[in-house]
């Protein structure tokens, strides 16, 4: 999630992975895999891979995770590589419902899937049908900092009145409440995500998503209602629409802002002599009457339908689905294991994130996954433009409404 335009795949394998012949024992990877730890788990998978596979020709490619949101949309539908990664939910059956995605049911009955990966298997289903092979999943919350927090008298909120309350007791000192950047537009729908699942709950968020609830219902004016409360308690940093959600890391590091919602793949970047000040808590209750559901995203590998070496693509995502790569990834990125038998690493965040995943009344994806991609743009442009300027709300849901209706219809 930096820089749009750089990449770091080889040219000559990307032109490969492109619209290049594929050799008769090929096998062209393309992932969005450019953070430090991902980069490092599964540059360590490939190197495993062609070490058991010495007569196979491994190409792996990493492209800028924002970059790569864009060039898969080619890549599938030109000359495909024969593996990408990708995410679960309604990002991967948009590229299914096209004819994109090739069907991995195989894949999953040849080694017993479906029991290994009970906990992500349905959102990977779609016509009783499995289409890729989940790597990793991971909870979000808030990762705040203990000392601030205590120096100020501030309590971990268990409710969204505290979160409020924590906001001015935080500005009065002369510390930004939540850090964020907006640039890249999907760490607002964050917000979004955990205010209507906390406001309205998981069935009704599910249908906003599924297009089935308009923009302007009184529920999702009610989510908005408590965003601006946070807007008017002046929770968020100034100029949160210039940074990346790694730009706006700092302000957390150093101690000018106390808060940031954002999944655990955060926690690998922690400095070392911060760290020991770090914590993590469960966005807070809104309702009591609402039970508590969360967003716990899923990443993902498949198989373009037009990639040439299929078969290799399979011994890849078999091997990726093996329980100790499972847990020798995760054990990198700081995220928990789809495997069943893969044990996460033994860390306080992950710790956490499990046993508040295990309590949860349901799962949600993530806002830009779980509704039409289309929407899913609209939407997050949307939310920015709400954080910044509340006052044009009704104008917004609108918008969103127009683009509900065209979309889903």
């Amino acid at each position: 999630m930096k820089s749009v335009g750089r990449t770091l795949a080889l040219v000559a394998a990307t032109s490969l992975a492109l619209g290049g012949v594929a050799a008769a024992n090929e096998l062209i990877i393309n992932a969005n895999t450019s953070g430090p730890a991902p980069k490092e788990a599964f540059t360590r998978v490939v190197e495993e891979f062609r070490a058991a596979n010495p007569d196979m020709d491994v190409q792996f490619n990493i492209t800028d995770h924002e970059a790569y949101k864009t060039a898969i949309r080619g890549w599938l539908t030109a000359a495909a590589p024969d593996v990408v990664f990708w995410f679960a939910g309604k990002r991967m059956a948009t590229f299914v419902d096209r004819g994109l995605i090739e069907d991995v049911s195989d894949v999953w009955m040849d080694n017993n899937m479906a029991e290994n990966f009970a906990s992500t298997k349905a959102s990977l289903t779609i016509d009783d049908k499995q289409w890729g092979v989940p790597y990793a999943y991971y909870q979000w919350g808030v990762y705040y900092r203990k000392d601030i927090f205590e120096a100020n008298g501030v309590a971990v909120p268990e409710t969204f009145d505290q979160l409020v309350d924590a906001c001015g007791t935080l500005r009065g000192a002369g510390v930004a409440p939540v850090t964020i950047g907006t640039k890249f537009l999907w760490t607002a729908a964050g917000w979004f995500d955990y205010l209507n699942l906390r406001t309205n709950g998981l069935e009704f968020h599910i249908d906003l998503m599924l297009g089935n609830v308009p923009y302007t219902d009184d529920r999702v004016r009610d989510t908005f209602a408590n965003w601006r409360r946070l807007i008017d308690a002046d929770c968020f940093i100034d100029n949160h629409t210039s940074y990346s959600w790694q730009e706006a890391q700092p302000f957390l590091y150093n101690g000018e802002a106390a808060m940031y919602l954002i999944g655990n793949f955060i926690t690998p970047n922690f400095p070392e002599d911060v760290e020991p000040n770090m914590g993590f808590f469960q966005f807070p209750v809104i309702d009591a009457a609402v039970p508590i559901a969360e967003d716990a995203p899923t990443d993902t590998i498949h198989i373009p339908a037009r990639a040439k070496n299929k078969e290799n693509a399979r011994k890849f995502l078999a091997f990726v689905a093996q329980r100790d790569q499972q847990q020798a990834i995760n054990e990198i990125l700081l995220n928990l294991p789809p495997h069943r038998e893969a044990k996460p690493k033994d860390d306080k965040y992950l710790n956490q994130g499990a046993a508040m995943l295990a309590a949860a009344a349901g799962t949600a994806q993530f806002y830009d996954r779980d509704t039409d991609p289309e929407m899913a743009k609209i939407g997050m442009e949307g939310f920015q433009e709400f954080m910044v300027k509340p006052d044009n709300l009704d104008a917004i849901l609108e918008r969103l409404e127009k683009a509900r209706q065209r979309v889903f219809n």
